[in-house]
């Protein structure tokens, strides 16, 4: 296995993301744990344990998906609306290795099982992934139905019907003795060999994806999500057949935005008469962020 630059990779296993290539199959991909970082994202709701598992799949799903972004100032954000369920909201985002997200449900979401499928928990509704790259590209949206088993198969068929790219995704979210674990991995086929080339109408690109599908796939939850396993021996166990390239990894944090500064900023655009509106007996604004679960008194 060759590691790209020279690149030297710590014992660290939780709270990073790690590209990875495989040239001569055309492939790319990214492996993604979590550790301390979603213990944080979590501590600040009293979520059930299957509405915690839930969150972090799509946190895991977030990152991997928003780090393909280069640079540190795009945003990812995925994000479910649904009603007739017992969660009407889940919002995640992604930017420059910072990962934050939250989720609001109904009381009756306490009882809900450890297998509890996608319908039972949202109901109807879709997943929207919108990426923002913020360096003059346009910002891009891809909406799929809330179908199946777990968001990992829906954000599948994002990328099927919205970028039309071959994709494995999977993620996997546990409680252990020392907190919440997750971990995930996104597989992808590029077969474009040129630009405007075909994509998968060569017989041997074919073949090529159908060898990373076939051993992308034997991917085990545990595998995903055991911080004991170092991500170079988990991609040796699954392509030890080719040459894989390792990008150097970008550590993973719990990163929320909100600060006085920022809610200053945001209201000093709004007219005077909405401020007044707005404002408490004590002169103060109140704004609650749902990400952390604190509220900012601004005075404006």
């Amino acid at each position: 296995m060759e590691f790209a630059g020279g690149i030297e990779l710590d014992q660290r296993t939780e709270d990073i993301v790690l590209g990875f290539t495989i040239p001569a199959r055309s492939g790319r991909g990214r492996l993604m744990r979590l550790g301390d970082s979603l213990n944080v994202v979590l501590s600040a709701h009293d979520y059930p344990p299957r509405l915690a598992k839930l969150l972090g799949e799509a946190i895991i799903l977030t990152g991997l998906i928003g780090s393909a972004l280069k640079g540190n100032e795009g945003q990812t954000t995925v994000q479910a609306r649904a009603e007739g369920g017992l969660v009407d909201l889940l919002v995640c985002d992604y930017r420059a290795g910072e990962v934050r997200g939250y989720l609001s449900f109904e009381p009756e979401a306490a009882d809900l099982p450890e297998g509890a499928p996608l319908s039972e928990i949202f109901g109807t509704g879709y997943l929207a992934v919108t990426i923002d790259p913020s360096d003059g590209r346009e910002r891009y949206q891809g909406i799929v139905d809330l179908k199946g088993d777990t968001l990992a198969e829906a954000a599948e068929r994002y990328f099927q019907s919205s970028e039309q790219i071959p994709t494995i995704l999977r993620a996997d979210v546990r409680f252990g003795a020392d907190g919440w674990h997750a971990g995930g991995m996104l597989l992808q086929h590029l077969g474009r060999k040129e630009e405007g080339g075909p994509r998968l109408h060569v017989e041997n690109e074919r073949e090529d994806w159908a060898h990373l599908e076939a051993l992308g796939s034997t991917v085990t939850a545990e595998e995903l999500s055991d911080p004991g396993l170092t991500f170079p021996e988990l991609l040796w166990r699954l392509f030890n057949e080719d040459e894989v390239r390792i990008i150097p990894p970008v550590p993973i944090s719990r990163g929320c935005r909100c600060s006085v500064p920022m809610i200053e900023e945001r209201l000093s655009t709004l007219p005077g008469d909405q401020k007044a509106e707005i404002r408490d007996e004590d002169g103060l604004v109140r704004v609650d962020c749902e990400f952390c679960s604190r509220q900012f008194a601004v005075r404006v």
